[in-house]
Parts: C-alpha cells; structure tokens; sequence
C-alpha cells in the first residue's frame, strides 16, 4: 500500500531510483530547482539528483528551499540542515562548464601524481573528475584559511579534512549569509547611501589587504563577489585565489584593484586602480584581523 510520499512521488516524479539512474547518466549542466527537489520535501524520497541524495546520506542537507543565484560555473541554492540556512554551491560538470581563463589562475599549481597530471592534461574521464574535485577541494581549503585567519568570509560547513570535502564534490557547503527573511546582496546590486558606500569601499578594501597580507590574491575581486549585510563586507567565491608562486600574481593584483575601483562607481566612490592599488598595499603592511579561535 502506497504511503502519501509515494502517492506524491508517483503523480509528479515518476519512481525516484529510475530518474537517479537516468540522470546519473547524463552531463549535469544547470540544475532547475524542480528538477531536484519538490518545495519543502524531504530530499531523500522525492529528488533524482545525485548530487543531492549524497549530501542528504552525509547529513549535511534536509531540504532545497531555492536558488540564490546562477552563474558559468556553478549554481548557488539556499538549502537547510542540522547547523540551520546553508549556502550550497554546485559546480558544473567540467563538460558544461568554460575553463578558457583558468592557467591563468592554475600557474604555479602542481600536480604531484604524475600519472593523474597525464590524465588531467588529456582530458580523459578520471582526469575530468580529479580536476572537479581539485575545484572544489580548492575552495574548500582556502574558505577554511581564510575563516581561520579572520577575514569576513562565508563559514565553510565541511572539513577541513581533504576526504571529508571531497566527499561532497562538485558542491562546497558554507554558511548562509543573510537571515529567514532575505539573503544577503551582492555590492554590485545593493543600493547605498553615501555614508553606506563610504563603509563598503573601507571593507572592500580592508578585505583585498587582508588578502594580500596572507600572500594571496582573490584573482575576481569586485563588487560582484561582495556581499553587503549588517553593515560589513563579506567575500565570496575563491577557487580562482592565487598565491605567490604564481607567477601571474602581480598582474592579478593589478587587475583586482582595477575591478574594484571600477566597480564601486555606482556607487559614486571615484578612486583609480592605481591609488586603489596603493591603498590596499599600505593597508596589507598594517596589523590584520584577530584569528578566529576554534573551539573544540
């Protein structure tokens, strides 16, 4: 006898393990809410995707509750689990998905195992998905050194052991920032007043110094990747953060600070990349944020 979630799931999924094989099978490109979940389901019994029914066994998830946003490379989702609101970011698969920019990023990089280095380099099916799980584990450990060091970044909710963040890939789970009632905006989208802009430039700022201090550079550092809440600045988005050893860094960091001042003119903060870039190196000589403690 069909219980009421086996009612539901026969009139509006079909059988969920037949559309898990199917779409088990097929390249994962932009994935539809209403392809994944249904509002306020339980995730284990009305959702085919993959992705999903893994994170929902870890326990990381309960519910999809929408998406926040969608970009080339990935697609943002509010979901909710045991540590409340979550932030859950799915990479594309790499076949649907533009690296054309990413040796820019990826120089100095290296790949000890020669024969997975072979296999990313030819493309072949192992080598996709090491480099999917690169991705990923690659964001995973820099939101953990940043959220270490103090910075205004999102939480990361896995981790930071390398097995246990690879489990999830391609999804990197982070603290949602925002509250029940809305999330946060980016900066290129919230609307400030003078004295609000002021603050924000002051904390774009202090977050590309504090970047730099650590040796790092963001790599896509405008208000694009800025979230504005509570009066504060949060970065997001880092899988393309270099270090020092890549050799493209200064020019990285040039370009960062042109994005910035570029992109802080809507909100009538005329500053060049030039003294922007002259800010943010002054700064980075400066005493940075206190270290978050973590408890055990």
């Amino acid at each position: 006898m069909k219980g009421r979630n086996d009612v539901l799931l026969d009139d509006v999924t079909g059988n969920p393990r037949q559309r898990m094989e199917q779409k088990a099978h097929r390249v994962q490109g932009r994935r539809r809410q209403r392809d994944m979940t249904l509002p306020g389901a339980d995730v284990e019994t009305t959702d085919a995707d993959p992705v999903l029914l893994n994170l929902y066994k870890l326990g990381y998830i309960s519910e999809l509750l929408g998406e926040l946003k969608s970009g080339k490379e990935a697609t943002v989702y509010l979901a909710r689990g045991e540590r409340g609101l979550i932030a859950l970011k799915i990479y594309r698969d790499l076949e649907a998905r533009s690296f054309k920019k990413d040796g820019l990023y990826q120089a100095g990089r290296t790949v000890t195992d020669d024969r997975m280095a072979r296999a990313i380099k030819n493309r072949t099916a192992a080598g996709v998905k090491a480099q999917q799980a690169m991705w990923t584990g690659a964001e995973y450990a820099m939101l953990w050194k940043l959220w270490n060091a103090g910075l205004n970044v999102p939480e990361p909710l896995v981790g930071p052991g390398v097995k246990v963040c690879a489990a999830t890939s391609p999804a990197v789970l982070m603290s949602f920032i925002g509250d029940e009632d809305e999330a946060a905006p980016r900066l290129s989208e919230a609307v400030l007043t003078p004295d609000e802009a002021k603050i924000a430039w002051n904390g774009a700022l202090g977050g590309m110094a504090a970047l730099l201090r650590l040796g790092l550079v963001h790599g896509d550092y405008s208000t694009y990747n800025l979230l504005w809440w509570e009066e504060q600045v949060m970065i997001i988005d880092f899988p393309q953060v270099s270090d020092r050893e890549n050799p493209n860094f200064q020019k990285l960091l040039e370009r960062d600070a042109e994005s910035l001042s570029r992109s802080f003119l809507r909100h009538g903060i005329k500053v060049t990349g030039e003294a922007t870039l002259r800010e943010v190196q002054k700064r980075a000589g400066q005493a940075g944020p206190e270290p978050r403690v973590q408890l055990p």
